[in-house]
């Protein structure tokens, strides 16, 4: 994402029309192997990079997602459209998330709808989810926009070299809380689906020992 000093709000709200994502119809139709599926992530999600060195996924990485029952094991070493997908989700999630977080969210999507014989699939699920993507880009400018301007009425009493820094302070701190709210929600949502997963098996477990 670039950003222009000069025109700070315009550049950032340009940035965010360019946000996109993986579409269904991009992802390649023939299993890959592991270069395969590096070059093409490192491709398909270079918008998104800090630092043009930067890599979306590597080898090392995606092992670890497989050690760690991220990413359900490539067969005969190639991985297939269904792979590429659960990668999307995991880098996405492990910009804000704990690998045991994002294990939280993904392990029962991955063990009922990977590889699934049923109508419905993890293709299904990843297109539902991002179609949603436009309108929450709308969202998300008009709200920033709104940061900014709030942010830009702070410190009016200073000098103007130091008016400006401490407005730009003003308005990291505004996204930055944002994005401390939002990611405390996300993990009270998750302890909130473990602690029920948790009760259930307790249940079921004193049920049995009952029956007999």
């Amino acid at each position: 994402m670039k950003i222009d000093e000069k025109n700070l709000l315009g550049s950032i709200l340009e940035s965010l029309s360019h946000i996109d994502y993986i579409k269904p119809k991009d992802l390649p139709n023939i299993d890959l192997y592991m270069d395969q599926v590096t070059t093409f992530m490192d491709s398909q999600l270079a918008v998104s990079k800090r630092h043009p060195e930067d890599k979306i996924l590597t080898k090392t990485m995606i092992n670890n997602y497989a050690k760690n029952n991220l990413l359900p094991p490539p067969v005969k070493k190639k991985y297939s459209r269904e792979h590429l997908l659960a990668l999307i989700f995991i880098y996405y999630f492990k910009h804000i998330l704990s690998i045991g977080d994002i294990q939280a969210i993904l392990t029962p999507l991955m063990q009922q709808y990977f590889a699934s014989d049923l109508d419905f699939n993890l293709e299904n699920i990843y297109s539902e989810v991002f179609r949603l993507e436009e309108p929450e880009v709308q969202n998300m400018q008009k709200d920033i926009a709104r940061k900014y301007k709030t942010s830009q009425q702070t410190f009016q009493d200073m000098p103007p070299e130091e008016q400006k820094e401490l407005q730009m302070f003003s308005f990291l701190c505004m996204l930055s809380f944002d994005v401390y709210v939002k990611k405390q929600l996300i993990e009270s949502l998750i302890d909130m689906k473990e602690e029920k997963k948790l009760s259930e098996k307790h249940s079921k477990g004193k049920k049995s020992k009952n029956d007999t």
